[in-house]
C-alpha cells in the first residue's frame, strides 16, 4: 500500500472563526501505514482475549428522546453483543472524562447531567452483563463496576479540590479494582483471558483517566485531550474483551474475522468523531487554548479515518474522502462559531453548507461501494448526524445541559448504525479485497489487546 502523504488536515483558529476570518487549511504529512486497515481502530478493538458481537444498530435518522439504546435480549447475536459492549464502555470513558472536567470547572449543573448519563450507561451495561453472563457473574460485575465508578468520581473530586490525601486513596482503590477486574475476566472466560494481562491493561486505562483529570486541572489541555482519546479507544477495546469472555471459543474466534474487526473499528472511529466534535464545540465557548487542544484531536481522528479508507479504496480515493470530511467538520465548527458569535446569518449559511457537504459525502460513499447504497438514505443519515451536533451546540450555548447531553448520547449511538451500513456495503462489493489475517487486520506490530 502506498504511503499517504500531504493530505489536507484541518487547522482551526478560534479567533479567526469567531471574528469571521474563516477556517484555514494547512497541509501536513501523515506517517506511513503500519497496517493496511484501520491502524489504531482495529488494533485497539481486536485481540486474542476478548470480545463478542457488534450491534446491528438502527440506522434511523430521526432524533429519539432516549439516552441509551434499546436493551438486548438473550437471543442477541455475537455481533450485537460485541457492538453494545464496545459502545457502552467507550461511552463510559467519555462520560467519566466529562464528569471529571465538570468537577474541575466547578460546573455543578453540567455535572448533574453527566452524572445522570453515567448512571444510565451503567444501568445499560449491567443489563447487558445480566443477559450475557450467569447470575453470579452478573452480580459480581455489578459490585465491581459500582466500586470502580465511585472511586473514579472520588478521584476527580479530590483532584479538583486539591485534596492530596483523597487523590492517593482513590488512586489506590482504583488500582485495586483493576486487579479485581482481571480476576473477574479470568474466571468468567474460563481462563481465556489471563488475569495478569487484564489487570495490566485495566491499570493503563485507569491511569489515562486519572492523568487526564490532572492535566485538565493544570490547564495542560493538549495532554488532557490526547489522554481522553487514548482512554476512549482503550476502554472501547475493553468492550471487545468483555463481550468475547461471554461467548464460546468459536463465537469469539468468528468475531476476529476481517469484516467484524472493520465494523468494530469504524464504529469506534465514527463514535469518536462525534464526541470529539462535541469537545471542540464546547471548547469554543471556553477559549483558544482549550479549543486548539480539542481541534488537534479532531484532526487526529480524521487522519485515522483517512488511513482506514486508504486501506480499503487506496490513497487517491482516501484523499477525496479526507477533503469531503474536512468540509463536513469545518461546516460544523463554522456553525458553532456563529452560535458563539450570536451570528444568525452565519448560522443559516453554515446550515446550508452542511446540507451540501452531506450530499457530497453521500455521493462519495455511494461511489466507493459501487452504488450498492442509495445516496438519499446516506444523505439523511449524515444530515441527522449534523442535526445532533447542531442541536448540541445550540443547547450547550443556552446552558440547557440536559438537552445537550441527550442529543450527544443519541448522536453517539447513531454512529454505530452508520458504521454498520457502510461496512455491510463494503463487505458486499469488496469481500475479495478485504484484508484478512495478521497485520492486515490489526494483528501486527501496532495491535493492542485491551482486556
Amino acid at each position: 500500500m502506498s504511503e499517504l502523504a500531504e493530505l489536507p488536515i484541518l487547522a482551526f483558529s478560534l479567533d479567526a472563526m469567531v471574528l469571521g476570518r474563516g477556517i484555514v487549511r494547512v497541509r501536513a504529512g501523515l506517517t506511513a501505514l503500519a497496517t493496511v486497515v484501520v491502524v489504531a481502530g482495529v488494533g485497539c478493538t481486536s485481540g486474542n482475549d476478548g470480545g463478542a458481537a457488534s450491534q446491528a444498530a438502527a440506522t434511523s435518522t430521526t432524533v429519539h428522546h432516549t439516552t441509551t439504546p434499546a436493551a438486548l435480549g438473550p437471543d442477541a447475536t455475537p455481533r450485537e453483543v460485541r457492538a453494545r459492549f464496545e459502545q457502552l464502555l467507550g461511552q463510559h470513558a467519555l462520560l467519566a472524562v466529562r464528569q471529571a472536567r465538570s468537577e474541575v470547572a466547578m460546573a455543578p449543573d453540567l455535572k448533574k447531567v453527566v452524572d445522570a448519563s453515567l448512571a444510565a450507561n451503567a444501568g445499560a451495561l449491567q443489563q447487558l452483563v445480566t443477559v450475557t453472563y450467569d447470575g453470579a457473574q452478573a452480580a459480581e460485575f455489578e459490585q465491581l463496576w459500582k466500586g470502580y465508578t465511585d472511586e473514579l468520581a472520588a478521584y476527580a473530586q479530590a483532584s479538583a479540590t486539591g485534596n492530596a490525601t483523597g487523590v492517593q486513596e482513590a488512586r489506590a482503590a482504583l488500582l485495586a479494582h483493576c486487579e479485581d477486574w482481571g480476576a473477574f475476566l479470568d474466571d468468567a472466560s474460563a481462563g481465556r483471558v489471563e488475569a495478569a494481562k487484564a489487570t495490566k491493561n485495566a491499570q493503563a486505562r485507569v491511569e489515562q483517566l486519572m492523568q487526564q483529570v490532572d492535566a485538565y486541572a493544570d490547564r495542560d489541555y493538549a495532554q488532557a485531550y490526547k489522554l481522553e482519546r487514548q482512554a476512549y479507544q482503550g476502554t472501547y477495546g475493553a468492550g471487545t474483551t468483555l463481550a468475547k469472555a461471554s461467548l464460546t471459543t468459536k463465537e469469539a474466534a468468528d468475531l476476529d474475522k476481517a469484516p467484524e474487526n472493520l465494523r468494530s473499528a469504524f464504529s469506534m472511529l465514527l463514535g469518536e468523531h462525534m464526541e470529539l466534535i462535541v469537545d471542540a464545540q464546547r471548547a469554543t465557548f471556553a477559549g483558544s487554548p482549550e479549543f486548539d487542544a480539542a481541534a488537534a484531536q479532531v484532526n487526529a481522528n480524521t487522519a485515522t479515518l483517512t488511513k482506514a479508507m486508504s486501506g480499503i479504496v487506496g490513497p487517491e480515493k482516501a484523499a477525496e474522502f479526507q477533503a469531503a470530511w474536512a468540509n463536513h467538520v469545518e461546516g460544523l465548527m463554522a456553525y458553532t462559531a456563529a452560535v458563539a458569535g450570536k451570528d444568525e446569518a452565519g448560522k443559516a449559511v453554515a446550515k446550508e453548507n452542511l446540507d451540501g457537504f452531506a450530499e457530497r459525502l453521500a455521493l462519495y460513499f455511494s461511489d466507493v461501494v459501487r452504488n450498492v447504497l442509495a445516496t438519499d438514505p446516506l444523505t439523511d443519515a449524515i444530515t441527522a448526524h449534523d442535526a445532533h451536533l447542531i442541536n448540541q451546540a445550540d443547547a450547550y450555548a443556552a446552558k440547557d445541559y440536559a438537552r445537550a447531553q441527550q442529543v450527544q448520547d443519541e448522536g453517539y449511538t447513531q454512529m454505530v448504525g452508520v458504521a454498520n451500513v457502510l461496512v455491510d456495503a463494503i463487505e458486499k462489493v469488496m469481500a475479495a479485497d478485504l484484508p484478512a489475517g495478521g497485520s492486515k487486520t490489526g494483528g501486527g506490530g501496532t495491535a493492542h489487546v485491551h482486556p
